[in-house]
């Protein structure tokens, strides 16, 4: 029998709908998350796009930091796409003087690493772990990974122009992170792939 999991959706700002529409198309459960009490009732979690020092202040102020990040060193599987890669952090390039990350993730991170707004692009980029066709790569602000751990698998990298080589997918264990928005494109595949790891590890702990 094909376990359903519940993936919660952090819901203090990003896409929220978005994210929980490419989860239920991608065959999980989603529901929203804004109290403690929510984060303890989930399988998994996605941390959406946004402002990144803004969501960790939201974080504090809704008491969801300390739950969050319980749990994610407990081993609960997380996605992030975007200011979500930057929370799953362990460490920050660019002297974020004030800023905490839940971490988690063994990768150095650098915050709109892309530009600004205006520098905002697309990119095809091709993904072996979601098969198919490339995935059409949103990128808004976007944050990048510079280095990572021995244990964190490189999914993607920037195929074309300047920042060639960069990369903006990655997975340690049941840790997902994206530079860029899958949510945005009605592809959801990504999502997909977070789900299969999420119901991976719950069989692992059943």
């Amino acid at each position: 029998m094909t376990t359903t999991p519940t993936v919660g959706v952090l819901a203090v700002q990003g896409d929220v709908r978005e994210h929980v529409a490419a989860l239920e198309r991608g065959g999980g459960r989603a529901v929203t998350v804004r109290r403690p009490a929510e984060v303890e009732a989930v399988d998994a979690m996605v941390l959406p796009g946004g402002e990144s020092t803004t969501i960790d202040k939201l974080l504090r102020a809704f008491d969801l930091h300390q739950p969050i990040r319980d749990r994610i060193a407990a081993g609960m599987p997380v996605y992030g796409s975007c200011a979500g890669m930057i929370l799953l952090a362990d460490r920050l390039a660019d002297g974020a003087a004030g800023q905490q990350t839940l971490g988690g993730m063994d990768v150095l991170v650098r915050r709109n690493a892309f530009g600004r707004q205006v520098d905002s692009f697309e990119e095809d980029l091709h993904i072996r772990e979601v098969g198919g066709e490339p995935v059409r790569a949103v990128f808004i602000r976007a944050p990048w990974v510079e280095e990572v751990g021995e244990s964190v698998e490189v999914l993607a990298r920037v195929e074309h122009g300047p920042a060639a080589g960069r990369i903006v997918a990655a997975r340690q264990r049941d840790l997902l992170v994206t530079a860029f928005h899958p949510e945005v494109t009605g592809d959801h595949r990504v999502h997909q792939l977070f789900v299969d790891i999420v119901r991976q590890s719950l069989r692992e702990r059943s």
